[in-house]
């Protein structure tokens, strides 16, 4: 049952035509299906979406019970003459797939609110996403990685938004360096192209 409910909505979910904002904070930073904290994470991200500009944000996550809570703030600078937009989000995650010999993956459910604020154009982002993921540990390294896909779908709020529904898919990676240490990627495809690059520091 959870095989096909992963199945359905992958493919429900990577369909899409037109660009738009990624994840709670309009980046294209995706998440992986589990936390590499025990206790609490916090990093910087750094978005280079299709079309110009580069984000820079702030990200902490803390672990509560059997899911965890982000939160990230920053700034997107357009490329251009565009003015430089105020990023706010906040992002739960909760594993609801565990990997089994019919299906090998995890997967959690990613929920968030937040938006990108600039003077007469600001949006709301309401992102819905499947992560699905398995850590992989090479034989004779101390390095572990963990790619994964995240399907999402966002709706959007604001007096400029003209498509209210979109979608998108995340592809990913995250590294575990040291014990202490995580190197990040994302990009992301259909209504969200871009990539990002993370560096997270994990407690």
């Amino acid at each position: 049952m959870r095989r096909d409910l992963a199945v359905f909505v992958v493919a429900g979910l990577s369909a899409g035509t037109v660009r738009a904002a990624a994840q709670a904070t309009g980046t294209t930073t995706f998440n992986a299906p589990y936390r590499a904290f025990v206790r609490s994470e916090i990093g910087v991200l750094l978005s280079f979406p299709n079309g110009g500009g580069t984000a820079l944000e702030g990200a902490y996550r803390i672990a509560s019970h059997g899911f965890d809570l982000g939160f990230k703030a920053g700034f997107f600078t357009p490329s251009g003459a565009g003015d430089t937009e105020l990023l706010l989000g906040a992002e739960a995650r909760q594993r609801v797939i565990t990997h089994t010999i019919d299906f090998p993956l995890d997967g959690a459910v990613i929920v968030g609110l937040g938006g990108n604020f600039v003077s007469g154009a600001s949006q709301l982002i309401i992102p819905v996403g499947l992560s699905l993921g398995r850590r992989v540990d090479p034989p004779g390294s101390s390095v572990s990685i963990v790619p994964y896909v995240q399907p999402t779908m966002y709706v959007l709020a604001g007096s400029t938004v003209i498509n209210h529904v979109r979608f998108a898919l995340g592809l990913g990676g995250d590294f575990r360096l040291s014990r202490v240490f995580d190197a990040r990627i994302s990009a992301g495809l259909g209504d969200s192209e871009g990539v990002s690059i993370g560096a997270v520091w994990v407690h």
